[in-house]
């Protein structure tokens, strides 16, 4: 599915403005929406008429309420947007350790977005931290209330337009481009056969591109669902760092040589 292209920052501000306005149009009564229109068109009784009528006091009325809401300027609205997008971007935000490795799926000074795939476990604060570093994201979850969940937290911190739910296993997915990274805790592998366990591996191996990162966790509630051994079979011919995590979990780091 092709993602659509970025809004520009005016965009989204006028956006912004736009659903203010209209919010403020839905709370108040039609009797007072007459009171800013009747505002609107002694306005425009005082001002040169330069374009059709209507148009004009439609916009009129816009301007008025934009103005009784105190909505910022753009040039505000832009500093606050870069400031929020920064807090964004830090791991603790998310519930994240600072040193997550999850930064590793994160290109370091490019100028092209990575693909992401997250799936399994804590689906929501992955994504969200992939996403708001630059990622385009796909979150795959089998609970359609998880995806729901992932895609409101999403929505309610800006990152939309780079991630998308996919309600389903590892077993129904695949993916429609080549891929920077992908993040998996055990829970996505949970009523796979062996079979269908080797296709998963196979196919997002295959779709990953050179240098490219799996990030794999290995063990879940104390249980070794994903054993090194195993992993390490799967990855031959990729480079492999086994990373600590608090207790006895750890997460399994396969990277992609460059052919």
């Amino acid at each position: 599915m092709p993602r659509s292209s970025p809004r520009s920052l005016r965009q989204e501000y006028q956006q912004y403005v736009e659903r203010e306005v209209e919010d403020y149009k839905n709370s108040v009564s039609t009797t007072f929406m007459y009171g800013i229109a009747q505002e609107a068109a002694k306005a425009l009784e005082e001002a040169p008429q330069l374009g059709i009528r209507e148009v004009m006091l439609a916009d009129e009325v816009d301007r008025i309420i934009a103005k009784r809401l105190r909505l910022p300027s753009y040039e505000t609205w832009r500093r606050r947007r870069e400031k929020n997008a920064n807090e964004l971007k830090k791991p603790e935000r998310w519930g994240l350790r600072s040193n997550t490795p999850l930064r590793e799926a994160i290109p370091a000074g490019s100028a092209m977005s990575a693909s992401v795939v997250v799936a399994g476990a804590r689906v929501t604060e992955s994504a969200l931290y992939l996403a708001a570093n630059g990622c385009e994201v796909t979150a795959i979850e089998p609970e359609v209330a998880v995806v729901n969940q992932v895609l409101r937290a999403a929505s309610e911190a800006g990152l939309t337009e780079r991630l998308r739910g996919f309600a389903a296993d590892l077993i129904s997915f695949t993916p429609d481009g080549p891929l920077g990274a992908v993040i998996c805790t055990p829970a996505a592998f949970a009523g796979l056969s062996s079979v269908e366990r080797e296709r998963v591996f196979r196919l997002l191996q295959e779709a990953t591109t050179d240098g490219g990162v799996h990030l794999i966790e290995t063990l879940v509630a104390g249980q070794a669902v994903l054993s090194e051994e195993e992993l390490r079979s799967r990855y031959s011919g990729w480079t492999i760092t086994v990373v600590p995590e608090p207790g006895a979990s750890s997460t399994f780091m396969a990277k992609k040589l460059v052919a």
